[in-house]
C-alpha cells in the first residue's frame, strides 16, 4: 500500500514546512498578541506593570476567564449561549433579593445566611442552563436562537425582582445573620484576590475535564462530528445538556462575584459580557464548528481581553472607541479561526504523505 503512495518533491517540502510554519504560528497567536501588548501598554504608559494595576486587572481578567471557561465547552460542542451575560445580572439579582428583601414564609420574613443565598442564586441560573440545554438537546432548537431568547427572558426575570431597581447594602446586617457577602469578591488569599482563585480553581477543574476524563472527550467527539458520536454510543443530548449547566454554572459565579464587588446588585450587570467570553474563547482558538480547542487558549484569551480592556483605559481611549475594538478583535480572531482550518485541510495531504514515507 506505501508504495502507491507518491513521494514528496523538494518543492512540496518546502510548501509544507512554510504552511506548518504559519499553522503553528496562528495556533500561538493568543500568547503573541498578549506578550505583543503587554510590551506596547508598558512602554506607552509605565504605570501599567505596576502592582496596584496588575491586581486590578487580575480582577478584571477573572471575570471573563470564568466565563470562557463555561463557554468553552459550549463551542467545543458546536453550540454557543448568548445568555451568560444576563444569567450572570440575574444571579447578581437573586443574591441581591434574598439578602435585602428575606424570604417569607411561615407568616415571616426570614434572612438566609450568605452561603445559602449564594447556593439558591447557583440553583436559580442553573436553571436558565438547564432550560438552554433542553431547548438545544431535546427540542432542536438552533443553540444562538435558543440562548438568544433565554438571554431576554433572564435580563426580563432581573429587572422583574426589583422592578428595574438596584439593590443596595448587601453588606448584610448581624442581627439578620447575613453578613459577609462583599468577602466574596473583596477578599484576598495568599495575596490573590479571592476571585482569582475562583479562576484558577475553575481552570484546573476544566482542563482535567477536558483532558483527562471520558466526558472531556465526549465533548470534543460532539463537536467534531455529531452524528459519528451518537453511533459511537454517546449520549450526545446529556452532553450538551452538561456544558449548559456548566456555562450557566461561571455565569451564576460572575454575578455573585461583581455583586460583592459592588456591595449593590444591579439589573443591568452583565450586559454585553457573553461578548467578552467569546472573544476569549475564539481568541485562544477554540472553533465556532467545534470539536477543536483548549480552556487553557480561551484562559490567555481571556488574559488578552482583559490587557486590551486596561491597556486602553489607562491610555484614555474613549470608552465608544473601546467597544469598535472589541469588535475589531473579534472579528478578526474569527477570520484567523477559519484561515487555520484551510490551512490545516490544505496542509493534511502532506501530512499524510510524509506520515507514509515515514512508515516505509
Amino acid at each position: 500500500m506505501s508504495s502507491l503512495v507518491q513521494p514528496l518533491t523538494r518543492a512540496d517540502r518546502l510548501a509544507s514546512s512554510s504552511a506548518r510554519t504559519v499553522l503553528l504560528l496562528l495556533r500561538a497567536r493568543a500568547v503573541l498578541v498578549l506578550i505583543l501588548l503587554l510590551i506596547v501598554f508598558s512602554v506607552m504608559a509605565p504605570e501599567f506593570l505596576t502592582a496596584n494595576n496588575l491586581s486590578i486587572l487580575a480582577k478584571h481578567v477573572a471575570i471573563s476567564a470564568i466565563l470562557a471557561i463555561g463557554m468553552t465547552f459550549v463551542v467545543l460542542t458546536g453550540g454557543i449561549d448568548l445568555s451568560v451575560g444576563s444569567i450572570a445580572g440575574l444571579g447578581g439579582m437573586v443574591a441581591g433579593y434574598t439578602l435585602t428583601q428575606g424570604i417569607s414564609f411561615g407568616g415571616a420574613v426570614h434572612y438566609p445566611p450568605v452561603i445559602v443565598a449564594i447556593i439558591m442564586t447557583v440553583i436559580v441560573c442553573m436553571g436558565v442552563g438547564a432550560l438552554n440545554g433542553w431547548l438545544v438537546a431535546k427540542a432542536g432548537v438552533a443553540p444562538f436562537i435558543a440562548t438568544l431568547g433565554t438571554l431576554y427572558i433572564a435580563r426580563g426575570a432581573a429587572l422583574l425582582l426589583s422592578n428595574g431597581k438596584t439593590f443596595p447594602n448587601l453588606a448584610g446586617h448581624t442581627e439578620q445573620g447575613n453578613t459577609g457577602f462583599p468577602a466574596v469578591g473583596q477578599s484576598f488569599f495568599l495575596g490573590l484576590p479571592t476571585p482569582v482563585w475562583m479562576m484558577i480553581v475553575l481552570f484546573a477543574f476544566a482542563w482535567i475535564v477536558a483532558v483527562k476524563t471520558p466526558f472531556g472527550r465526549h465533548v470534543y467527539a460532539v463537536g467534531g462530528n455529531e452524528r459519528a458520536a451518537r453511533l459511537a454510543g454517546i449520549r450526545v443530548p446529556r452532553v450538551k445538556l452538561i456544558t449548559y449547566l456548566f456555562s450557566s454554572l461561571c455565569a451564576a459565579l460572575v454575578g455573585i462575584v461583581i455583586a460583592s464587588q459592588l456591595e449593590a446588585a444591579h439589573p443591568a450587570t452583565g450586559e454585553s459580557f457573553e461578548l467578552n467570553a467569546i472573544a476569549a474563547v475564539v481568541l485562544g482558538g477554540t472553533s465556532l464548528m467545534g470539536g477543536r480547542g483548549s480552556v487553557t487558549g480561551s484562559l490567555i484569551g481571556a488574559f488578552v481581553i482583559g490587557v486590551l480592556a486596561d491597556g486602553l483605559v489607562m491610555l484614555g481611549v474613549s470608552e465608544f472607541w473601546q467597544i469598535v475594538i472589541k469588535g475589531v478583535v473579534i472579528v478578526l480572531a474569527v477570520a484567523i479561526d477559519q484561515l487555520q482550518s484551510r490551512l490545516q485541510a490544505r496542509l493534511l495531504p502532506y501530512l499524510t504523505r510524509t506520515s507514509a514515507e515515514a512508515r516505509r
